[in-house]
């Protein structure tokens, strides 16, 4: 989660997010680099009489000027399109999960499952025991083996709603009748939360989100006392 003054994204538990801060810092030095180029060019026309010489109209500073954006602009793009490409990449997941959005809160169904389904409901401030957080906890946490492929299908029942964990790097819209799948791998165990992130109505900051993540084993021992509880 966020915590109180933080300036940078929330730590990355996943491939796709660690990618994502990557691009990120590569893209924010390359806009540092132009804008200190951009400063300095400024500062030269306002300082010099640099606009009232014959170098302004050289054909050298035109060819420079419209080559440069042109790299600038590669080399930003590659990796990007690499990034959009490992996102849309679905491996053969280990655990397939469908979310549905409801106003306000999330439904969780795992497909791998006959009967291992449950909704998920913010905890009231009332409710809350000491360490957990105000308007981030539920009720039910989604539980997924950490370091296994999970597939997400989301959708929604009645509004246009949207599935985001920051630090997962996901966050995909959930569109009523239309089915849209995302997939995630966490490399580490914790609990990560996330909420709706499409204005659906008055109770639009009420729907958290929390993934838990555990080891394989842990992950079969809840699935085990979930169904019992169930059935």
């Amino acid at each position: 989660m966020a915590h109180p003054t933080q300036l940078g994204f929330q730590d990355a538990a996943s491939p796709i997010m660690e990618e994502l801060l990557h691009f990120h810092d590569h893209t924010m030095m390359a806009a540092f680099l132009i804008s200190t180029l951009v400063l300095y060019i400024i500062t030269i026309m306002m300082t010099t009489k640099l606009t009232n010489t014959s170098s302004m109209d050289a054909q050298e500073i035109e060819m420079v000027w419209t080559i440069m954006p042109a790299i600038i602009l590669v080399v930003i793009a590659l990796p990007s399109l690499r990034i959009l490409y490992l996102m849309d990449e679905m491996n053969d997941p280990h655990l397939t999960v469908k979310t549905i959005g409801h106003q306000w809160y999330w439904s969780y169904e795992y497909t791998n499952y006959e009967d291992l389904t449950f909704d998920s409901y913010m905890t009231p401030a009332t409710d809350l025991a000491p360490g957990q957080f105000r308007l981030l906890e539920v009720d039910n946490r989604m539980v997924v083996p950490m370091e296994s492929p999970t597939r997400m299908l989301v959708t929604a029942e009645d509004v246009l709603h949207s599935w985001a964990v920051p630090a997962l790097g996901v966050k995909t819209d959930a569109i009523p009748g239309r089915l849209t799948q995302t997939s995630f791998i966490i490399t580490r165990p914790g609990i990560f939360y996330g909420q709706c992130s499409e204005i659906c109505g008055a109770n639009h900051s009420f729907m958290p989100i929390a993934i838990e993540s555990v080891p394989l084993s842990d992950f079969e021992n809840w699935s085990s006392s979930m169904l019992e509880t169930s059935l």
